[in-house]
């Protein structure tokens, strides 16, 4: 069961009604926060992966490359 809740005072207050035995010992997964980003947001063209495939001989239209593979899918 995922229950959403909100942390006031030290305490985390369900955002509904929980049903539990009093004292049921439960795991809060708090997530992390986002880093600040600063500036423009990234770019595709900014990650290391970008332009990896550009001297591929085999992938004249990518969309169709893509296409073909996924109505050939293995596994």
């Amino acid at each position: 069961m995922t229950v959403s809740a909100k942390y006031e005072n030290g305490v985390f207050k369900p955002l509904q009604d929980v049903t539990l035995n009093e004292g049921t010992i439960v795991e809060v997964q708090v997530p992390s926060p986002a880093a600040p980003r600063k500036g423009r947001p990234r770019s595709v063209g900014d990650f290391d992966f970008y332009g990896i495939w550009k001297d591929r001989t085999d992938i004249v239209d990518s969309v169709e490359f893509v296409n073909n593979l996924r109505s050939h899918l293995r596994g």
